[in-house]
């Protein structure tokens, strides 16, 4: 049998992993998998910048649009159903693309995910009610003492997160990021990472023009339609919170644009740190095509 590879592009929003992902794809005859935890759920697609049927250049993508904002996928349950996803997709197809900014969901795919308790109701309605009197701030504050660690790679500003995170170190008494590393399965196959790289000058001009390319497409609109919904995890996210302080009246138009264009950049900037810290990265341009097949063969070679 063929050798098997998955491809991982990964790298901060706005970095270009679409366009390189489409780009292997062809060259390889193969399928995408998103690993961008935002672009699962269908009634969002402008402010989580999915790729739509053109910019998808015929290339099959999975996990675009499969989920609805009150169906919230974990990255237990993504693990799961992505590896089931690669053994029939790797019958039929040498590489696969797994692709997007969500670090957390491409290391479950790559080396499992733990097992983890269940959730703890009053725990979690007290910690909601510390989130609504005292503010993110002081459930940030509180997993940055439980969990530096996890508070290092988390998105701190989606509190559905931060808020399971502390249930779990508060309930077993451990890390969270501790217990995210004792028993999961790593993946069947080998891959390959790559990293989009770029200046941060450049990094941050795109995510800016990005956003102002989002607000032509109708992303404020988007945000209305799901306003009825802000309360679902899937929206505890940059973009759609400050549509819905500016919605409520807390700030103006000008100042929701301007601090959705400065929160993404702040994300950005922490996937930036996640994924400097994997030794696994190769970072590389992403205009960079021809290097990175060069690196697929030679490491197919090798299998």
């Amino acid at each position: 049998m063929c050798a098997r590879l998955l491809v991982v592009i990964a790298g901060p929003t706005a970095s270009g992993k679409t366009s390189a992902a489409i780009h292997l794809a062809k060259h390889f005859g193969t399928e995408i998998i998103s690993a961008d935890s935002r672009q699962f759920y269908r009634e969002i697609p402008i402010g989580t910048a999915t790729p739509d049927l053109q910019e998808r250049q015929g290339i099959t993508h999975h996990w675009l649009g499969n989920k609805s904002i009150t169906e919230p996928v974990d990255a237990g349950t993504y693990s799961r159903e992505v590896r089931i996803l690669l053994q029939r997709l790797f019958e039929t197809h040498q590489v696969v693309i797994l692709t997007g900014g969500s670090g957390l969901y491409i290391d479950a795919v790559l080396r499992g995910f733990d097992a983890l308790p269940e959730a703890n109701e009053a725990l979690r309605v007290q910690l909601q009610q510390e989130l609504e009197e005292k503010g993110i701030e002081a459930l940030q504050q509180k997993l940055s003492t439980l969990d530096p660690v996890y508070f290092a790679q988390v998105d701190i500003n989606n509190p559905a997160r931060l808020i399971r995170a502390i249930e779990v170190c508060v309930t077993t008494g451990k890390p969270y990021s501790e217990l995210r590393q004792n028993n999961a399965e790593p993946l069947a196959y080998p891959y390959l990472k790559f990293c989009m790289d770029l200046p941060r000058e450049t990094l941050y001009s795109r995510i800016n023009e990005r956003t102002l390319h989002m607000l032509a497409q109708g992303f404020e609109a988007e945000a209305r339609a799901v306003l009825p919904f802000r309360n679902e995890q899937a929206l505890q996210t940059v973009g759609y919170k400050e549509w819905f302080d500016y919605f409520d009246g807390k700030i103006s138009r000008d100042e929701a644009v301007t601090l959705i264009q400065q929160h993404t950049r702040n994300y950005a900037k922490r996937q930036v740190t996640w994924n400097r810290r994997d030794k696994e990265m190769i970072f590389i341009s992403p205009d960079d095509i021809a290097g990175m097949i060069a690196l697929i063969e030679e490491k197919l070679k090798s299998l």
